[in-house]
């Protein structure tokens, strides 16, 4: 049986908040790619939480986190995948010049599945999302009962969060577009989000399996 609903809401709103490398990417392909970019990156952000807490329900998780050798593919996959992100970012900066005004309005199906996979990727690839759920989900859920609705029920209510989150947050990015569609104003994020999405990559491969 679940406890304190509300305060789980409370506590996973504060979370969400918080910068992370799916924050990062969300920013870069609303950046780069527009308002639909930025949705494409969040929805595969949503799929990558729907399935961690599948694995959370089924105990894949706790498999993942217990085991050092599981852990580590994960960390070190996730990490490599982000400072891959953060360095063709940078590199991206050196090819782009008069050409970023024309790459932000074209939202073609192949940059925009690829804002699909990176926000996935992105997601899924990280095993302390998959530590979180097992650290910070049975704080309200009574261990000694059935654990399986509570776990799908916080799974999904923090997705939905999460998307709420990043729907506003793209709407503003949005909004401002004006300012955000100057090119230096573009570099200098992407060359931020870069730099972040790098140092987001080396936490991540020095992150210890025990929290």
């Amino acid at each position: 049986m679940m406890e304190n609903f509300f305060l789980f809401v409370l506590m996973c709103v504060l979370l969400i908040l918080l910068p992370g490398p799916d924050f990062a990417i969300v920013t870069k392909n609303t950046v780069t790619r527009g308002k639909f970019g930025g949705m494409k990156t969040a929805l595969g952000t949503c799929c990558a939480l729907l399935i961690h807490t599948t694995a959370a329900i089924l105990g894949l998780s706790a498999l993942i986190v217990k085991s050092a050798f599981l852990f580590s593919i994960f960390k070190y996959v996730g990490a490599i995948y982000l400072i891959y992100l953060g360095i063709k970012t940078f590199w991206s900066l050196r090819k782009k010049k008069d050409e970023v005004e024309v790459e932000f309005v074209q939202e073609g199906t192949l940059s925009n599945t690829s804002c699909f996979k990176q926000g996935f990727l992105t997601n899924i690839l990280n095993p302390k999302v998959a530590l979180f759920f097992l650290t910070f989900f049975p704080q309200f859920v009574n261990t000694s009962s059935d654990t399986f609705m509570p776990f799908l029920i916080m799974g999904i209510t923090y997705t939905i969060l999460t998307a709420l989150w990043f729907i506003f947050y793209i709407y503003l990015i949005d909004h401002i577009s004006a300012f955000i569609k100057n090119a230096r104003t573009q570099k200098v994020i992407e060359g931020i989000t870069g730099a972040i999405l790098i140092g987001f990559g080396l936490r991540l491969a020095l992150e210890k399996a025990n929290p």
